[in-house]
């Protein structure tokens, strides 16, 4: 592989890892999937559910147009390897191409089903339909979260893609792909594991992480844990 190549190949990887997991720069630049779908997504504050419905499936399929980003700009970094004629490529670059090309596909596919009724086949869906009362069904349950994300006494902490959410009746994880989200009278907390810094490079304070584990009575509903941080000051 010749230098170009080199190049573009340590400069995509770079790009594509802080696509995927969005530092500081990235999000003050606007490159994350919440500002590049903006116009689909609606508005977090007005419908929270829905909004997150949605950004679950649209980072799914960007993350999965990945790949075949890669490759379109291989073709130009690399021409002597001739990625434009598929036929002409090595063995290797077809099985790559084939792959990239799968993966949004699957993952195209995979949204619009979850979007179907309602996106009433989303893992998010189903899981809180698993809160819902008898006569009633998981929209019930995402309107009553979207009335309490909206008041100002709520808890958030935490980048966009990595935030816990705490408000009078519900605990939410956001994470990448999947919202996770638990009633807080159903729950049990457990401390898992502790660890303290001297200094928290946003407050030049000592800091503590705690890992918390949050397990609901409900057998339906997955534990999941949350971090959150104790900032000491004197």
């Amino acid at each position: 592989m010749d230098s170009p190549a080199v190049t573009f190949t340590l400069a995509y990887l770079v790009f594509a890892v802080c696509f995927v997991f969005t530092p500081n720069e990235f999000r003050s630049a606007g490159l994350t999937v919440q500002n590049l779908l903006a116009g689909w997504l609606g508005s977090e504050d007005a419908a929270f559910v829905h909004y997150h419905l949605r950004r679950s499936a649209g980072t799914m399929l960007a993350h999965g147009l990945l790949p075949l980003g890669y490759y379109i700009g291989m073709c130009f970094a690399a021409p002597e390897k001739q990625l434009f004629y598929f036929y002409q490529a090595s063995e290797g670059w077809k099985i790559f191409f084939l792959l990239a090309v799968l993966a949004p596909t699957v993952t195209g596919i995979l949204a619009y089903y979850w979007s179907r009724n309602g996106w009433d086949n989303h893992p998010l869906a189903r899981t809180l339909a698993f809160h819902a009362l008898p006569q009633s069904g998981w929209r019930a349950v995402a309107s009553s979260i979207n009335t309490e994300f909206r008041r100002i006494d709520k808890f958030a902490t935490g980048a966009p893609g990595a935030r816990v959410i705490v408000t009078d009746t519900w605990v939410i994880k956001v994470t990448t792909y999947s919202l996770h989200v638990a009633q807080q009278q159903d729950i049990h907390l457990t401390v898992t594991d502790s660890r303290q810094h001297e200094l928290s490079p946003d407050s030049n304070m000592p800091v503590q992480f705690l890992t918390i584990r949050v397990a609901s009575i409900n057998p339906y509903v997955k534990a999941f844990d949350i971090r959150p941080k104790c900032i000491y000051s004197d």
